[in-house]
């Protein structure tokens, strides 16, 4: 485990960038991993990445799929907002860990 300096707080990552402690995502910090994944982050965005911070705390699984069967974008939008990858953009973004379906 390494720690980063996000948006001016030490913060703990794990070998691939994302934060091992969720607690430790703020919207500061999702605004600065974004920028590392060349993401400029809208109210849509914030969003996404507050349903997908609530199905994880509730211990829910996450899929492309169920995001876009979530009410707030359907999934070519998800595709659009975060592009390449955009389950895998979006968890690290959010504060949660990478869902074993990513590679």
């Amino acid at each position: 485990m390494a720690t980063k300096t996000i948006a001016g707080v030490n913060i703990n990552v794990n070998e691939e960038g994302y934060l091992t402690d969720p607690s430790e995502w703020t919207r500061e910090v999702a605004t600065e991993i974004a920028k590392e994944e060349g993401i400029e982050l809208t109210d849509k965005h914030f969003e996404v990445l507050e349903f997908i911070r609530n199905k994880v705390m509730n211990g829910e699984g996450l899929t492309i799929r169920g995001i876009g069967k979530s009410g707030i974008v359907d999934a070519k939008t998800f595709y659009q907002l975060f592009p390449g990858a955009p389950l895998k953009k979006a968890t690290k973004i959010a504060g949660v860990p990478k869902p074993v379906s990513c590679i």
